[in-house]
């Protein structure tokens, strides 16, 4: 939200295009596109940047493909723990038929594994972008046709963050801490279940945080079957947590897009599914179709 706020101050277009996202993504749901969408399984081609000054920071290729195999469990609603859903909400553990894969070829069509490694001066990187420029990281494959991933070591306590739809072609994707990306290698608990890089591609197809980045309950998700919450939910909260005059059940703390540790995060809603097929069909131009 530090770099979303950023660009929202400081490009007049971006705040236009969140506008027109939301519309679009409006009608998409509201005229059923978004559920054909999900009819039909979507692949989306990733290349994962890491960017290292430290031979640790240089992330394995099992690490990477840990990370990978995550998302096409979570995403398709494959994840076992997902069982952890309490009853009340099991029927909206929802599957976006949307899987991901390593590109097989770059740009300019030579082949490749997906991943690029570069060695940086960098000790740490700020919620500046920095790290998609070549000056001290690596600059983007096209947005049209690839979730950029960059993976490197962020500054003040940074899990990750993402750009939503609707900024700057130049810096879209996602950036991830390497101890919080993956289940191999350098991921360490309590974020060591890949669970950090499946909340920000949440945000890269247009998912905002589940109490929606207001301390209060006048706030919005645009998502109508995620209760309203308070404000984001840490740690292993036990069932049910109130706010927001929620009760019986209280704030839906295992979803994906609250704040708590990986083992405690298992699911998308069918509301977050359609928002997140619109963002596919309609706004990020069927990319991976």
């Amino acid at each position: 939200m530090i770099r979303h706020e950023y660009l929202s101050e400081t490009q007049a277009s971006y705040r236009r295009n969140l506008e027109g996202v939301e519309r679009r993504t409006a009608r998409s749901i509201a005229s059923g596109r978004a559920a054909r969408a999900v009819s039909r399984l979507v692949k989306v081609s990733v290349v994962v940047h890491v960017i290292f000054r430290r031979e640790v920071e240089n992330i394995s290729d099992a690490q990477v493909k840990s990370q990978i195999d995550v998302l096409n469990r979570d995403f398709r609603a494959k994840n076992p723990d997902r069982s952890q859903a309490p009853a009340v909400w099991k029927s909206l553990v929802a599957d976006a038929n949307i899987e991901f894969a390593l590109a097989t070829r770059d740009p300019n069509g030579k082949a490749t594994d997906g991943i690029t490694r570069t060695k940086t001066t960098r000790t740490s990187f700020l919620p500046d972008d920095s790290m998609k420029t070549a000056a001290g990281g690596h600059a983007p494959w096209p947005a049209r046709r690839y979730l950029n991933i960059w993976v490197c070591n962020l500054g003040q306590n940074l899990l990750g963050y993402a750009q939503f739809p609707g900024g700057p072609a130049k810096t879209d994707g996602v950036v991830i801490l390497g101890s919080a990306f993956g289940t191999k290698g350098t991921a360490a608990a309590p974020f060591n279940l890949g669970r950090t890089a499946t909340h920000e591609v949440g945000h890269w197809l247009n998912l905002r945080h589940i109490w929606a980045d207001t301390l209060g309950c006048g706030g919005s998700d645009f998502v109508s079957d995620t209760p309203n919450q308070a404000g984001p939910n840490t740690g292993k909260p036990a069932f049910p947590h109130l706010s927001c005059t929620n009760g019986p059940n209280g704030d839906m703390f295992m979803n994906y897009m609250d704040y708590v540790d990986d083992v405690a995060m298992v699911m998308f809603t069918p509301g977050q599914v359609a928002r997140m097929n619109a963002c596919l069909a309609d706004i990020r131009g069927g990319l991976g179709r």
